[in-house]
Formats: C-alpha cells, sequence, structure tokens
C-alpha cells in the first residue's frame, strides 16, 4: 500500500496483552451478579466492544446489572493490570521507530487507556492523542470513533491505516473508508484461528508478530 498519513491503533490487544485479563475480570465481577459468563464467551461477544455494549447486551436479555458494576469492573481491572500487564511484544520498537503521525482509539475509557500505557511504558509515543468510546455516539463496530480521530487529527479517512484485534474494530476500520490491518499476536489468539476470523470481517490483511508490521508479503 501507499505510505499512509495516519495510523490509527486500537489500544487492547494491540499495543498492551489485556484481553484475556480483562475479560477474566468482566467474568468474575458478572458472576457477583448470578450471571455466568467464562472468558471464551467473553471473548466471543465483547472483544473490541466498549463497557456500554456489556450493558446493552444483558438489558436486551431481561437480566439488569446495578449502576455500581462499573466501578466494581474497572477497580477489579486495574488490579489486574497492575500485576500482570504487559506490552504486546516489539510494539516499543515499532513505535520508536515510526515516523508517520500516529494516535489511539479505543472502546475502553480513556483513563484504562491512560493506565494501560502509562504501565508498559507506551505513554510518550501519543502523549494525548488517545480517542475512545466515550467522545462519540456510537462505539465500534460503528465508524463513529475512527473518523472521530482522523478529524481530530486532520487526516483524510481514505489516507488512514487502521491496526485492529477484533471484529468489531475491523468492521468499524472498513465502514470508515480505512485500510485495516488485523493484529493477532495477542494471547487471546493463542486457540483462536484469529487469521480466518479477521480476514472475514473484511481486514485488508493479518499479521501475527510486531516484528512484521511492515511486511509486504503477508
Amino acid at each position: 500500500m501507499i505510505a499512509p498519513d495516519l495510523i490509527i491503533f486500537d489500544c487492547d490487544g494491540v499495543l498492551v496483552d489485556s484481553e484475556v485479563l480483562s475479560c477474566r475480570c468482566l467474568s468474575h465481577a458478572l458472576a457477583g451478579y448470578g450471571i455466568k459468563l467464562d472468558v471464551d464467551q467473553a471473548l466471543d461477544l465483547f472483544l473490541g466492544r466498549s463497557l456500554t455494549a456489556v450493558f446493552e447486551h444483558y438489558e436486551a436479555l431481561g437480566r439488569s446489572i446495578p449502576s455500581q458494576f462499573a466501578a466494581e469492573l474497572r477497580k477489579g481491572v486495574r488490579a489486574a493490570f497492575v500485576s500482570s500487564l504487559r506490552a504486546i511484544e516489539g510494539v516499543n520498537s515499532i513505535l520508536k521507530e515510526l515516523q508517520i503521525p500516529h494516535c489511539v482509539a479505543s472502546s475502553s475509557d480513556v483513563d484504562r487507556v491512560s493506565l494501560s500505557l502509562s504501565l508498559t511504558g507506551l505513554a510518550s509515543h501519543f502523549d494525548a492523542r488517545l480517542y475512545t468510546s466515550q467522545m462519540v455516539e456510537r462505539g465500534k463496530p460503528a465508524p463513529d470513533l475512527f473518523l472521530y480521530a482522523a478529524e481530530r487529527m486532520q487526516v483524510d479517512p481514505h489516507r488512514t491505516l487502521v491496526i485492529e484485534d477484533s471484529v468489531s474494530g475491523v468492521r468499524a476500520g472498513k465502514a470508515a473508508g480505512m485500510t485495516v490491518w488485523g493484529f493477532v499476536g495477542g494471547s487471546h489468539y493463542q486457540s483462536r484461528d484469529g487469521r480466518d476470523i479477521l480476514l472475514g470481517a473484511g481486514a485488508d490483511r493479518v499479521f501475527e508478530r510486531m516484528a512484521d508490521f511492515w511486511r509486504t508479503d503477508q
């Protein structure tokens, strides 16, 4: 592809290996309210989605989740991240060498994104260029967040490259008219065929190692 004018990185599962950790926390928090959801089910249902999507899912099933659930989940996620969160292998090197403008667009809230980047030593690569689902009306798979990020970065969406690990994120990027590369190097894809999943969602390319970020034969 022609070099993009902007690269938008998802955070969870692309910059930091957080998907299994956060889904484990979600499973535990829901269990406190009598809702059974294992980690694999959480990944299937909510990978790349915002917390709002969790509430909407269970409301549609007639299950009401108390308002304090969000705070309880955030507390659990924070503790898990402080204890165990790691950057995706090789991503720091990619970001250090990157000469193209770049930013983050995540379904997580801005506090969680900031915490994730701070804990893993990646914050300095993005400064304040963090855009989250809190800033738009519709989260992924709607294109709103990616379009908002491109607007704030003053770049044409068609000249933008998105790096995503989820079906909802891939679909959001394509709906925004952007080129989308799927990344399947996170631990949540160890037992899943992420390549077929993301290609099926419309990804233009899928890669497994950050060391292969710029390879043209994949």
